[in-house]
């Protein structure tokens, strides 16, 4: 169902930017759905699917959105607490947002970066994580080193960098990166998210790394990196 064009009927309005309807496509007709917009809506809509909750009554609906708005579960979960007497249980998502950082440690004139990797990933990328409800970019970033880590870190202001990618079909994918730096290089990992880790110089990384987003930002960062000597 996810990414979906739809028609909906639009039932009613239960908050601001929710409301109520009724999806069709080629494949169904009818599905109760709830519908995320900016712009108020009236009698009917096209959109996508964007969303799939399930919830603890066992119901199931369509979570539908104008095409090209963009909403992360953090956004859907927010919108949706406006329902009186229906708690999602899990939430299935089109777009999805993670955020991290590219970790600097300096010892003496040379930088190291740190690399970890996941238990589902053969590769070494970037500690990342999703976006929790309420925060901003930085503080995933910052939460996430942590509970990955156990680094604490402070964030270099001059360097953002974005990924846009489809890792599961359908799914589409944001990573912000951002630069980081760390007074230690003394590292805690969560063992139930990773394998392992190594602390790389820069032109090391480029051996480390494979897929073409955290070449790209490798590269950034040591365009950064120069730029703050």
């Amino acid at each position: 169902m996810i990414a979906k064009k739809v028609k909906v009927n639009v039932y009613g309005t239960l908050a601001e930017g929710l409301y109520s309807g009724y999806a069709s496509a080629d494949s169904f007709k009818n599905k109760s759905s709830y519908i995320i917009s900016r712009k108020p809506l009236k009698d009917f809509m096209f959109g996508v699917v964007i969303a799939v909750a399930a919830f603890k009554d066992g119901s199931e609906k369509l979570i539908v959105a104008p095409e090209g708005e963009i909403y992360y579960e953090p956004m859907i979960r927010e919108k949706l607490s406006a329902l009186r007497n229906a708690q999602v249980e899990k939430l299935s998502c089109l777009y999805e947002k993670s955020c991290g950082a590219i970790v600097i440690y300096r010892s003496g004139s040379r930088y190291k970066i740190l690399l970890v990797r996941n238990h589902n990933g053969r590769n070494y990328s970037f500690p990342k994580g999703h976006v929790e409800k309420g925060e901003t970019e930085q503080q995933t970033a910052i939460r996430e080193v942590k509970e990955e880590t156990g680094l604490d870190i402070e964030i270099i202001d001059s360097f953002r960098e974005v990924a846009d990618y489809c890792p599961f079909g359908k799914i589409r994918k944001r990573v912000v990166f951002f630069m980081a730096q760390t007074m230690s290089d003394r590292v805690t990992v969560q063992r139930e998210e990773i394998d392992s880790y190594i602390w790389v110089d820069l032109e090391e990384a480029h051996t480390k790394c494979t897929y073409d987003n955290d070449l790209r930002v490798v590269r950034k960062a040591k365009e950064n990196l120069y730029k703050l000597k």
